[in-house]
């Protein structure tokens, strides 16, 4: 399923003990490095303060994406006759049940990813036959080994299922009788019509678990981890938790509007989110949905206001350390940045201490 590219929101949240003072300010991570302890010296006391906190700082970006049922696969029949049966749009087709009719015999669903391109019957080998055994044994029958062999046991076997079918029973499958796919589909489509000629499509299909398509910038790639937990934003304002399940690896220039590309700056690569809990999910089958994707978490780590970073005449920077009517300067390591706080670390700074924050 494609989209365009749409809006995309960033924002950082801060969880974890309450802040005594938030001063908004802009900074730019410099990641840890140095121990320099900072000079103690009395100092003015400053104009506010601010206090250490023990947080989970969390890094994200709200982006838009789609939900459905994913990228669409067409379907089209190799034995000819006349299409008499079809299936209702969006109807489920599971293992083992009839996609369409032909000539009103069935042609049955089976799950693989080898396609039927030759008959199967006694004495043909290869890893065909054997996805096709493991179809007819997970479909009940039994009687015969799953190799890949087609035995006079497989065959056997064979027409006890067309038997079943309503088939006549011959032991040996044609092409035209069988349509792999991966897992259970969903009908997405009808392209023919009861009473056109079976060759050629007949309809296409998804999967049928719902999921969240994103165009997502090239640039945000670092947004996307595979296995990730990810936010989606209902259009009722509801969420549900997801998972980045896949991330592509080709880029797709975004249009605009014109027919033409836009710069490269402006590629696109599709990242899927699944969802467990397809309940929560409601009766909704397609629409735009809002997604938190997370860049970075940082858990339990001793927290600043932004503002209360000082830069020291040694250089790196450090934060004044308030104490009763004294004041020192602390030199600090500087880790992630998030909604007006910093992640430090420091010689004496715990959770509590108070800090200046200077004019």
């Amino acid at each position: 399923m494609s989209l365009s590219k749409s809006r995309r929101v960033r924002g950082v949240v801060v969880a974890g003990a309450a802040v005594a003072v938030v001063a908004a300010a802009a900074a730019a991570s410099l990641g840890f490095g140095g121990d320099n302890e900072g000079t103690a010296a009395r100092s003015d006391l400053p104009p506010a303060l601010g206090e250490v906190t023990r947080a989970t700082l969390v890094d994200y970006e709200t982006v838009s994406g789609e939900l459905g049922y994913g990228d669409a696969t067409a379907l089209a029949a190799k034995g000819g006759g006349t299409v008499t049966w079809l299936p209702a749009l969006g109807a489920t087709v599971k293992r083992g049940q009839q996609l369409w009719r032909a000539d009103d015999e069935p042609v049955v669903l089976l799950y693989g990813a080898l396609p039927m391109y030759r008959p199967l019957a006694s004495g043909v080998e290869g890893a065909d036959v054997k996805q096709f055994e493991e179809n007819l044994k997970a479909l009940g029958y039994t009687g015969f080994t799953v190799d890949d062999s087609f035995s006079s046991s497989t065959a056997s076997a064979v027409r006890d299922w067309q038997e079943d079918l309503g088939l006549a029973e011959t032991g040996r499958v044609e092409p035209a009788q069988v349509v792999y796919a991966a897992r259970e589909v969903r009908v997405s489509a009808l392209t023919a019509h009861v009473g056109d000629a079976a060759a050629g499509p007949i309809l296409s299909y998804t999967g049928s678990t719902r999921l969240i398509t994103i165009d997502l910038a090239v640039d945000d790639q670092r947004l996307a981890t595979k296995g990730a937990t990810a936010t989606v934003t209902l259009p009722n304002g509801s969420t549900v938790e997801g998972l980045v399940a896949s991330i592509g690896t080709v880029a797709t220039a975004a249009s605009n509007g014109n027919g033409q590309d836009q710069t490269a700056t402006e590629s696109t690569i599709e990242v899927v989110v699944t969802v467990a809990d397809q309940k929560a999910l409601g009766t909704l089958e397609q629409g735009p949905v809002d997604i938190q994707l997370v860049a970075e978490r940082r858990e339990n780590v001793l927290t600043v206001p932004v503002a209360a970073l000082v830069a020291l005449r040694e250089g790196g920077y450090g934060v004044q350390v308030v104490e009763g009517s004294s004041a020192r300067y602390v030199a600090v390591e500087v880790g992630m940045f998030a909604n007006g706080r910093v992640e430090v670390r420091g010689a004496g700074l715990a959770q509590g201490t108070q800090v200046g924050i200077p004019k």
